[in-house]
Parts: C-alpha cells; structure tokens; sequence
C-alpha cells in the first residue's frame, strides 16, 4: 500500500561525497542534510532531506522534504516542486502520499486507515481544469482489476480501470455525465503508465499501482 510517510525516523546520514556517487550527482552540496540511500527506494537518485538553513523555509510538519539531483527525477515523484538549492531540485511530498508498508517495500499489501484503498498518492495530472500539476488519487487492487480513483480539482472523480498485472483497459463511463463519449488510451514511459481520457492525463507509477 502506498500513504507513501516514512519521514525520515531511522534515516541514516551518509557522507555527502558519497552519497553523490552513489546516486550519480557530482555533488550534493554541503548546505543540505542528506538523508537515507535513496527515494523512494533504496538506490534511486532522489533523497530525504533534514532541516538545515537553505531548506528550513520548505520544510512542513505535513510532509517530506526529497531533494532530485535533476528535474527529471524530480519529475518522477509523486509531489510540489518547491525550490532549488544549487541545483538541486526540492519536492515536497505531503506526508500519507510517500512510502509505508504494501508500496513495493515487501511487506504485505493492505489499506489505508478510513478508506478502502490499498494506496494513496498525489499523482501527477494535467489538463483537469485549474493549474493543479497533482492530483489525490486511491488505488484498490484485486487479483483480477487494478481501480485508481482520481480526485479532480472540482471535485469530481475520475475512475483508470487496469488489469490484474496493470495494464490499462479503460476509464471508467456512464451516459448520464458524458463521460461515455471520451476516449482513453495508455502508453508506457519507463515505470509509469501514462493515461489519456480525451485532453486529460495522468502519469502513474508502478509503485503505486501494483504495490508489492
């Protein structure tokens, strides 16, 4: 399940120098507490980041501090681009929305406390009115069908049909909100599935999709 909040409770400090090679940044720069060994899993190039004096204007009870060595990555997780430090990039992940137990992280799948999804996340979407960049999305998963519920900003639902494996069957549809007449399809892009319901889009990772 993904409410993606590990916070940074048991976080390890490693070495900046080399933590910069590990994850393929030729710096982390000194002005930032790096944390952990990557996000959201162990060896990606993103990483937690603690309070010190550059970041102390973005960190928020609320969420998690991730500073991306690029905004490719950045781009990657589920959440606000708040600034950049040397250019690092800083996303704010409001805290429910980053990795705890059943989002690939080997313990069992279950759902999250008051709702009936297995995961949920601020996935990135465009097109849905406002200048939103995220959207609340839940994910209910079953052997046979995979249901990602996006929350749109006017407060109406979008419903992404998967497969039991995660591949996209359509969106859900019904006569009497028109959403009979609009077409969807999916592509893949690297570990996210990319979904089109006519000029909507949202970006969803696998981690959040299939959980473990």
């Amino acid at each position: 399940m993904i409410a993606l909040s590990l916070g940074v409770v048991g976080a390890t400090l490693m070495p900046v120098k080399q933590a910069a090679k590990a994850h393929g940044h030729a710096h982390w720069p000194s002005s930032l507490n790096v944390l952990g060994d990557g996000y959201p899993r162990p060896g990606d190039h993103c990483r937690r980041l603690g309070e010190s004096p550059a970041t102390s204007n973005y960190l928020d009870d609320s969420a998690t501090l991730i500073g991306c060595p690029s905004q490719a990555s950045a781009a990657s997780i589920a959440g606000k681009v708040v600034g950049q430090v040397e250019g690092v990039t800083l996303v704010s992940v409001p805290n429910g929305d980053t990795m705890t137990p059943g989002d690939a992280d080997g313990q069992p799948d279950a759902t999250v406390a008051g709702t009936n999804y297995n995961a949920t996340a601020a996935i990135p979407c465009s097109g849905v009115g406002g200048a939103a960049a995220t959207c609340p999305a839940g994910v209910s998963r079953s052997p046979d069908q995979i249901a990602v519920e996006v929350t749109l900003p006017n407060g109406g639902l979008r419903s992404l049909l998967f497969d039991g494996k995660g591949k996209f069957v359509t969106h859900g549809s019904a006569e009497s909100d028109g959403t009979s007449s609009m077409t969807s399809s999916a592509r893949r892009e690297a570990d996210w599935t990319i979904v089109t319901v006519d000029r909507e889009q949202y970006r969803i990772p696998d981690a959040f999709l299939l959980g473990d």
